[in-house]
């Protein structure tokens, strides 16, 4: 499995996508205050899950996850300003509420799995057994 298969990454990167059109309609004083704020928060959630796939040890796996989580937390907070300042609409809103309940819990399940379960060992070669007699149409075989 890859970064790019992962519901949490791809539902991520939905919602981010989804912040960065609202946000693009506000005005200059928005953008410039919760705007940005905003986007870089909800744009942390998935560039910190791919920060940690890549690296190598499981615990540091589970620290940019972490840091995935608390861009999360912090993605809650903002739009919650935006809808008090009547940025957001309440359809857009839900949406983005019941998208970060839905990372959330994806995120934490996949923080509890990490360190638990084998790494996926891709980097590793195994082949089925095969007769790997020399006969004597092989090229390498002596006439």
């Amino acid at each position: 499995m890859n970064i790019f298969e992962m519901d949490v990454y791809k539902l991520a990167m939905e919602v981010s996508e989804k912040v960065w059109s609202n946000v693009n309609e506000w005005n200059y004083f928005e953008k410039d205050t919760i705007g940005k704020q905003l986007v870089r928060a909800i744009d942390s959630v998935a560039a910190n899950l791919s920060e940690g796939f890549g690296r190598y040890h499981y615990k540091e796996k589970k620290n940019f996850c972490y840091y995935s989580r608390g861009s999360l937390y912090e993605s809650r907070t903002w739009l919650e300003k935006a809808k008090n300042r009547e940025l957001l609409s309440d359809e857009d809103f839900a949406y983005f509420k019941k998208n970060i309940n839905s990372i959330g819990k994806i995120l934490n399940g996949y923080i509890k799995s990490i360190g638990k379960y084998p790494e996926n060992n891709s980097n590793k070669v195994e082949e089925s057994e095969a007769d790997y007699s020399i006969s004597e149409h092989d090229i390498f075989s002596s006439e």
